[in-house]
């Protein structure tokens, strides 16, 4: 059940923190990603493309589920342009358009799985209640 909301660049900034500008394109990011050969828009292209404000083409890509989170883009750029934030960002803003960002405290129980930490429910409800 998608919607017709159109995600802006300056949606994708606000819910980052992200500055682009700061990004000199060095390809540090992208050099030290794990998941490099998997993904079709790596580190450096992902922050170049929100500036430009491709946010539809980087919605519509399997890379934001390829990214790992694993941060380590973040720790090897030296301007701290985070594009793993943007890659975070960005996927929030696809579950937020297909109307799946609400998560029902009574529904959690049946989705439970016992190896699941608690981290990660803290973490689904500071993301899919708003």
């Amino acid at each position: 059940m998608a919607s017709n909301y159109e995600v802006t660049k300056d949606e994708i900034l606000a819910i980052s923190g992200v500055n682009p500008l700061k990004c000199m394109q060095c390809g540090k990011c992208s050099g030290t990603c794990p998941a490099y050969d998997e993904m079709e828009y790596h580190p450096n292209q992902f922050v170049l493309m929100v500036e430009r404000g491709e946010i539809d083409k980087l919605m519509a890509s399997k890379s934001i589920y390829k990214c790992m989170s694993c941060m380590a883009c973040i720790e090897r750029c030296p301007r701290q342009v985070e594009p793993a934030k943007l890659v975070e960002a960005i996927r929030l803003a696809v579950i937020r358009k297909q109307g799946q960002n609400h998560l029902i405290p009574d529904d959690v129980p049946a989705k439970l799985d016992p190896d699941l930490p608690q981290q990660a429910l803290v973490s689904a409800f500071r993301k899919y209640t708003k």
